[in-house]
């Protein structure tokens, strides 16, 4: 599959096979639910080993081709501990996120306020694949 966003339908067959894709996936709970005929919602859980989860919930609008995300939520969790976590939503007074607004990662210390760009997303290709990649980062981190 060259472009996961080309159709919903592709869309959502790469999301059912996450697994199959990325063998450091251990579980997945993602699905992927249309509210009508140009909109869909994904959520769910992919688990990783080491007690490492993502949480993500998606909104899709497939008004037009290719379907974009039109925005996002993804936390990366390692047991009850909130690592991280990714969203779009705007911060137009934090000179410091300009560089990718919207789009941005909140970090420690006082996860809630720290913000960083975050390069890495986009509304026009699927985010899963880098945050899966990060996930298995942390978890080689962690076994060294």
């Amino acid at each position: 599959m060259s472009d996961p966003l080309r159709t919903l339908e592709d869309y959502e067959l790469f999301l059912y096979t996450l697994t199959e894709r990325f063998k450091c996936i251990r579980q997945s709970t993602v699905i992927l639910v249309r509210r009508g005929a140009s909109l869909a919602r994904a959520s769910g859980e992919i688990q990783f080993d080491k007690g490492f989860r993502l949480v993500l919930l998606e909104r899709i609008l497939a008004d037009r081709l290719p379907v974009v995300i039109e925005a996002y939520g993804y936390e990366i969790w390692r047991g009850q501990e909130k690592l991280c976590w990714y969203d779009c939503q705007p911060h137009p007074d934090d000179s410091a996120l300009t560089s990718t607004h919207p789009h941005h990662k909140h970090i420690p210390p006082d996860i809630r306020s720290h913000r960083v760009p975050a390069p890495e997303m986009s509304f026009t290709r699927p985010n899963l694949p880098s945050l899966i990649g990060e996930v298995e980062e942390l978890i080689a981190k962690h076994l060294s």
